[in-house]
């Protein structure tokens, strides 16, 4: 009886390299627009009103007590919650956002359209091709400046808008009324410039002012 053998090869699963997706690589490619489309999601989430409603409902119980407990008024209410909000935005983008870096990119980017506008003028045709040659490279470092600036927006999104649908869900259900610089009495809930309600506008001006003396304090860069 003849007996044959046969070789079998044996396939050595190899561990996973990331070659096939590397999500670093995606990010630096795609972060921009990741992060763009992400922002807009959330803020579309707005117009969704079983969900911003449903948002309010669901930290009501966690910040009702200012409002019922301690009888806050609800513009000063308004005041803390944009200092907590300029308090974390401010920490996110110091962690989030190379500063240093950030203010190299646009002093080289400076540097090189003043150099390429005189090149323009004096008509120097072998100094404009030269610097031609180093657009693409500018302009990915621009890319990247963008993509550090927004990278930091959706965090501070996914923290903010849950505290805008409460200060909806709220203000849906009394009368509160603010005196405003320059432009007298309102109701929060009226418009007080163009179409923008008194409370975003009270809001964003708190927040704006708050928020500059948190990055003064915390020796936070800026652009």
């Amino acid at each position: 009886m003849q007996i044959s053998c046969s070789i079998v090869q044996l396939t050595t699963w190899q561990p996973y390299s990331g070659e096939c997706m590397d999500f670093g690589n995606i990010w630096e490619k795609y972060g921009l627009y990741i992060s763009l489309a992400f922002m807009m999601l959330i803020m579309f989430s707005y117009s969704i009103t079983w969900l911003r409603v449903g948002v309010g409902q669901g930290i009501d119980s966690f910040f009702a007590p200012l409002v019922e407990g301690l009888k806050i008024p609800f513009f000063i209410l308004i005041v803390i919650l944009s200092a907590i909000t300029g308090l974390y935005s401010s920490i996110i983008q110091k962690y989030t956002i190379d500063y240093e870096r950030m203010a190299e990119v646009q002093e080289r980017m400076k540097e090189f359209q003043k150099e390429y506008r005189e090149a323009q003028l004096s008509q120097d045709e072998k100094r404009i091709k030269k610097l031609d040659s180093k657009k693409d490279r500018v302009m990915k470092e621009q890319l990247e400046l963008a993509q550090q600036q927004y990278k930091p927006m959706a965090y501070i999104l996914i923290l903010t808008v849950p505290i805008f649908f409460w200060l909806l869900y709220r203000l849906s259900q009394i009368q509160s009324i603010i005196i405003m610089p320059y432009m007298g009495l309102h109701y929060l809930k009226e418009p007080a410039l163009w179409v923008i309600p008194a409370w975003i506008l009270w809001y964003m001006v708190c927040s704006l002012t708050i928020s500059q003396v948190i990055r003064k304090t915390l020796n936070i860069g800026g652009i």
